[in-house]
């Protein structure tokens, strides 16, 4: 039988572990091809490259069976790539990360790690990001590497919704306290409070440094972040389609 043909993307780079490490984990599942940013670009969201030519290269970084090709572009020009120009036929998944950090919650909204699974979900391609709630360079995959092929191979043999791709987030590998399970969830209703740190360069200019502080602002037990405070992998099926379909017949009257 001809194994399944698996894209995978991400928005921290080619070289960083937690890609590498999904990587591992496909190769065990079809056959794989990698299109990712030759650099970080966490936090593009949905953005492509207009302006700006876009160059994609073979890339060699260890023996394993999998075509890698690094590219100058977001994670969404990646996926229109790979489909374009890359892919000899449509894939069967295509799977994004495993990222550094948290992508629950509003988090979602400027991910470019979920943007690349959207992208390939608006295709047709069933989708899947993933994201460590661990943002250091030497994050443990250890613990969450089972969890994410049971999920790819469910995926894969059960195929998903029209248009919806899973954002699943894992909480962090903490001492004596393993993963519980798997819930599906929703998004959970949190903000930015965010401040500009203004600064001064040597040559008198002011630049800014974008912090903040993340609120959960939802107390119910079906969210994505009450399944990680209390350990648990949480999975929420999203789509690209925006509209607010509870809202047309309000703004009918207002319009």
């Amino acid at each position: 039988m001809k194994k399944p043909l698996i894209l995978i993307v991400n928005d921290d780079g080619i070289t960083t572990p937690g890609i590498r490490r999904l990587i591992d984990i496909m190769n065990n599942l079809g056959d794989v091809v990698v299109v990712a940013p030759d650099k970080p670009q966490s936090g593009k969201s949905h953005s492509i490259s207009l302006n700006t030519v876009i160059r994609c290269s073979p890339f060699v970084f260890d023996n394993g069976p999998q075509k890698e090709y690094a590219c100058s572009g977001t994670p969404v020009d990646c996926v229109k790539l790979a489909f374009n120009k890359i892919l000899h036929r449509k894939p069967d998944l295509c799977v994004s990360g495993i990222n550094h950090g948290s992508n629950s919650s509003i988090n979602v909204v400027y991910s470019g790690t979920m943007s690349a699974a959207i992208e390939a979900s608006i295709s047709g391609v069933p989708s899947i990001g993933f994201s460590l709630l661990d943002y250091s360079i030497d994050a443990d995959f250890s613990e969450c590497s089972n969890f994410i092929s049971d999920i790819s191979l469910s995926v894969l043999k059960s195929g998903l919704p029209e248009g919806v791709s899973l954002n699943v987030n894992i909480p962090k590998s903490v001492r004596n306290k393993s993963i519980k399970g798997i819930k599906i969830c929703k998004q959970s209703k949190a903000k930015w409070i965010e401040e500009f740190d203004e600064r001064e360069d040597p040559f008198g200019r002011k630049y800014y440094w974008l912090t903040g502080d993340f609120v959960d602002l939802d107390s119910s037990k079906d969210t994505d972040e009450y399944a990680l405070k209390n350990h648990y992998i949480s999975i929420v099926p999203i789509k690209f389609d925006l509209t607010s379909y509870e809202s047309i017949s309000e703004i009918k009257t207002i319009i």
